[in-house]
């Protein structure tokens, strides 16, 4: 009798569609009193789950960029910001740019500056990509980091068009809106949550298809040996530029959904150090695997969230240092006993193991 082989990426969509809706079930509805904190001790929260699910949209590109086409980003909270921050200004600025009340104001209007954001985004990012990218190693690094501080400072100074205060400067903008869909409010949080999570797995899927696809082969070459890539005819310089204006545009989309949930923004929030544990999230989920992403968003803030409020046990009087020092020692552990990462290093581990054969008599 034939068997059906479900792959990973069956499993993994069978298992986390059902557990998210199950969470947001739990949530909105509160059974016998139960909620996702009460359950998890106070680590998980909706509003975390919610980062996750946001990150998880970032990380989904950044591993992309980063673990199969092998270009370093130092600088990718900076897209972030600007998608962010472009959802901000056409929603709550508008009036400044001289846009009509009546256009600004209809519920379709924030989805749409959305994807066109989004949109504008991933393009300005392919045409910097194209000249950034040839650069490679730590200089690629550099340039990326560079590109990252510059974006983060034209949002702190507005634009550099102080007299119109669009960016809100170092207070960044208040009272942006919550989305709608027609009459229907997506809040409370459990609505929200629900609208991140489907644009989470539209990510992920996304990404394993380009994976999974020529592209993907392509991206493959290029992270081995761009020289020999060439040889065999891969335009190397379009695939990187390509791959980057993707990840960028990830990001700026997740964004805009952080700047409707939070209803503020601040530059402070897109800097480097964002941008670092992006990188970071990625390192430990697994760079080179699509499914590194919600793994490794949920892990960081998990031992974040840990340390935060349950170190002082630990260490009475515990101060923000020890938060460090704790979370880069976790973090050296993760890299030294799982260098590939959550994802990659434990499948490979699990499929090391000796298997048990049935003995027969």
């Amino acid at each position: 009798m034939r068997r059906t082989a479900f792959s990973p990426n069956f499993f993994g969509f069978a298992i986390g569609i059902p557990l998210i809706l199950v969470i947001g079930a739990l949530e909105a509805f509160r059974p016998l009193g139960l909620s996702l904190p009460a359950l998890t001790g106070g680590l998980l929260t909706l509003d975390t789950m919610i980062r996750v699910g946001l990150f998880t949209i970032i990380l989904v590109g950044l591993n992309l960029l980063m673990g199969y086409a092998g270009q370093a980003s130092l600088g990718q909270a900076a897209f972030y910001g600007m998608g962010a921050f472009f959802s901000a200004i056409l929603t709550v600025q508008a009036r400044l740019l001289g846009l009509p009340l009546a256009l600004t104001a209809a519920w379709w209007w924030p989805w749409l500056v959305m994807f066109v954001g989004a949109l504008l985004v991933g393009l300005t990012a392919y045409g910097i990509g194209r000249p950034i990218l040839r650069l490679r190693g730590h200089y690629l690094a550099m340039a990326t980091l560079g590109l990252g501080i510059v974006i983060y400072i034209l949002l702190r100074e507005n634009l550099g068009l102080s007299h119109l205060n669009l960016t809100g400067g170092f207070d960044g903008i208040q009272g942006i809106p919550r989305l709608r869909m027609g009459e229907l409010v997506l809040w409370p949080a459990w609505r929200y949550f629900f609208l991140v999570w489907l644009f989470a797995f539209g990510a992920i899927a996304l990404g394993l298809r380009v994976v999974h696809s020529r592209v993907g082969r392509a991206l493959r070459a290029i992270h081995g040996s761009e020289m020999a890539a060439e040889s065999v005819g891969v335009e190397v310089s379009h695939y990187k530029a390509m791959i980057f204006g993707l990840s960028a545009a990830m990001a700026a989309l997740a964004g805009s959904l952080y700047a409707h949930f939070q209803t503020a923004v601040i530059p402070a929030t897109f800097g480097f150090g964002p941008s670092l544990e992006l990188v970071v999230m990625s390192a430990v989920g697994g760079m080179a695997s699509i499914w590194g992403a919600p793994f490794g968003a949920l892990a960081i803030l998990l031992v974040q969230e840990a340390l935060r409020t349950q170190l002082h046990r630990i260490i009475p009087n515990a101060q923000g240092e020890f938060e460090a020092i704790a979370f880069g020692l976790i973090l050296v552990l993760i890299m030294l006993f799982l260098p590939e990462g959550l994802t990659t290093g434990g499948l490979r581990w699990l499929r090391s193991r000796p298997r048990l054969r049935p003995r027969w008599g």
